[in-house]
């Protein structure tokens, strides 16, 4: 009789555990007689994947030892009552409001994707705009109309460019090169300097100083070429996030102006 008894009891227990079994495999842990959910872990770990790194055996029990430790560190603040300070239930508001908008954010750009098209689209128009010929031109920036003058004359005797640029051009990041301003579109200058560059020949110099909000110029034209284009390609990727962000902000300014705010 002792041992059904025995034998019973020992079933009990095999029950209990075969039916508890599903329930800790959702625990990582229990701490203090409160279950840690495997849930918790399971957002560290997609966190870590995220940013590139291995999911290791040695980072998945680095990660348990992690959410265990913050359990344990919780509930120690729970018993000094801080979560029941204004201040941190604002900090929570605060960070619910945050994973949300991120959330609403990142759904919406899934529905929302950039196409190929648009891409091809906005390339093109800065092929357009950027199109054409690239000048390479050196200058030397000064205050007044005199000694931009002075300085063309002494220029056409034999002076060097470069070294006058270096020690008196207003312009000290093009001045420090000799007056180097690289290849660009002419465009991208303001647009009495850009007037007073096309009108040059290779090698040539102004003729008379060229005013423009800065000072006067004294300008030399080093070489002309046909615009550097980069491939298609080789921007995509930029070019595609770059809309991604102007299409979010759009979204963003959209509820902005639907919204009634009083």
């Amino acid at each position: 009789m002792q041992k059904l008894r025995m034998s019973g009891i020992a079933a009990a227990a095999a029950l209990v555990a075969v039916l508890a079994a599903p329930a800790m495999a959702q625990n990582i842990a229990i701490v203090n007689g409160k279950a840690v959910p495997k849930a918790r872990a399971d957002v560290l770990t997609q966190q870590v994947a995220k940013s590139g790194r291995p999911i290791t055996p040695e980072i998945e029990a680095q990660i348990k030892e992690e959410v265990i430790a913050r359990e344990i560190f919780l509930q120690e603040a729970q018993k000094s009552g801080l979560d029941a300070t204004d201040d941190f239930k604002n900090q929570m508001e605060l960070a619910r409001q945050t994973i949300l908008i991120r959330d609403l954010f990142a759904k919406w750009q899934e529905k929302n994707l950039v196409t190929d098209a648009e891409v091809k689209a906005e390339y093109d128009k800065f092929a357009a705009a950027n199109g054409g010929k690239e000048y390479k031109a050196r200058h030397i920036l000064v205050d007044k109309e005199a000694d931009a003058k002075d300085i063309i004359a002494r220029l056409k005797k034999g002076a060097k460019f470069e070294d006058i640029a270096k020690k008196q051009s207003k312009d000290t990041g093009s001045g420090a090169n000799g007056g180097d301003l690289d290849w660009a579109n002419p465009s991208s200058y303001v647009p009495e300097f850009t007037e007073g560059l096309v009108k040059l020949k290779k090698g040539q110099l102004t003729e008379v100083p060229v005013k423009s909000q800065f000072g006067y110029h004294v300008i030399r034209l080093d070489d002309v070429r046909d615009a550097q284009l980069p491939p298609f390609e080789q921007v995509k990727p930029q070019i595609a996030q770059q809309l991604q962000q102007q299409k979010l902000a759009k979204f963003q300014d959209d509820l902005r102006a639907k919204a009634k705010v009083e």
